[in-house]
């Protein structure tokens, strides 16, 4: 399915974009309306609660959407939400039974599933960047004025070789910097510590997504070095939701549930963007993902497909194979089904 272009709506309420985003979803059978048959109504759910871990960024947005508005409840759903301080961190937890459901960036699961051998299968799209979603950034006070200076410098990202170190690592190259000339963090920074790295000088340059980019920019002044949605990253696929395929197999039902409400949490995410500060907006508590209204407001938000396009996420192994993240070809398709 193709990436919806984003129709932003600044209203205060975001309930006509959320009944015309229902009507959308009932007319092309992507999901159930919420007044509509769910899976619960059928009494054919495997599991009714679910420990589900997501990486608390915009990325996710659709899902933030669908727990903050019952869609999941709707379903028959109980979700455990747990933040994610990176994908690396919860992929051999969710493999050893603890979550059910995960979402993060699609270059640490591609890892895991190459390198690990861990079964993992990409259940649904979560979010293709847009221009402003991710960027490097410096403080005012830096002497470093463009990418060429990171030359020898420490570029913080926040966790080795996953989404963050290969979007950085992109634009670098499009732009004649040489990898081997810029130094990256002994230890991975959480997102939430990130402006504070960057703000102490542990770091000379940063980069990261929304919100924490406008959370930088609000508290420390910090500025945009450069976009890395561009070159071989532009448009790119960043966040995605994993399931085992064993789990998958077991839960049928289930996962139909979840992607159901899943789909209507896309659909509105992606047309209200009121609805999105929303919901980033009520989490409880900064290291859950909880925005700041201020910050809400104004940070840039991603696309948030509905379904699997195998196209566009076969870009992410070969970008990845490119910048030497994988030493051969890897087809996308071996993790979309069974």
């Amino acid at each position: 399915m193709h990436v919806r272009m984003r129709v932003r709506l600044h209203t205060l309420a975001p309930l006509t974009a959320i009944l015309t985003a229902i009507a959308l979803l009932a007319a092309t059978g992507c999901g159930a309306a919420l007044g509509g048959t769910s899976s619960a109504a059928t009494g054919g759910l495997e599991k009714t609660t679910l420990n589900v871990a997501v990486v608390p960024a915009v990325d996710s947005a659709g899902f933030f959407v669908a727990l903050h508005d019952g869609l999941f409840k709707a379903q028959g759903l109980t979700i455990n939400y747990t933040p994610a301080t990176s994908s690396d961190t919860v992929i051999d937890q969710q493999v050893a039974g603890k979550y059910d459901i995960t979402g993060g960036n699609y270059v640490s699961y591609v890892q895991h599933y190459v390198q690990d051998h861990q079964q993992l299968q990409i259940v649904a799209e979560g979010s293709v960047m847009q221009e402003g979603s991710q960027a490097i950034y410096t403080l005012p006070s830096s002497n470093i004025k463009n990418l060429a200076e990171l030359k020898g410098r420490v570029l913080g990202i926040n966790a080795p070789h996953n989404i963050n170190y290969l979007l950085a690592a992109s634009v670098l190259t499009e732009n004649g910097v040489s990898l081997g000339n810029v130094q990256f963090p002994a230890k991975p920074i959480p997102f939430p510590q990130m402006a504070a790295e960057l703000a102490a000088g542990k770091v000379a340059a940063a980069a990261m997504p929304e919100p924490f980019a406008t959370s930088a920019e609000q508290q420390y002044g910090a500025v945009k070095l450069a976009d890395l949605n561009q070159g071989a990253t532009e448009n790119f696929p960043i966040q995605g939701y994993v399931a085992t395929k064993a789990w998958v197999r077991a839960n049928p039902d289930t996962l139909k549930a979840f992607l159901t409400a899943l789909e209507q949490g896309q659909e509105i995410a992606d047309t209200s963007r009121p609805a999105v500060e929303q919901a980033m907006e009520s989490l409880n508590g900064p290291m859950n993902g909880q925005v700041p209204p201020i910050v809400a407001a104004v940070m840039a938000l991603n696309n948030y497909p509905i379904g699997i396009d195998k196209i566009r996420l076969q870009r992410v192994p070969d970008v990845m194979l490119q910048f030497g993240l994988l030493s051969t070809r890897f087809d996308i398709s071996q993790m979309l089904g069974p």
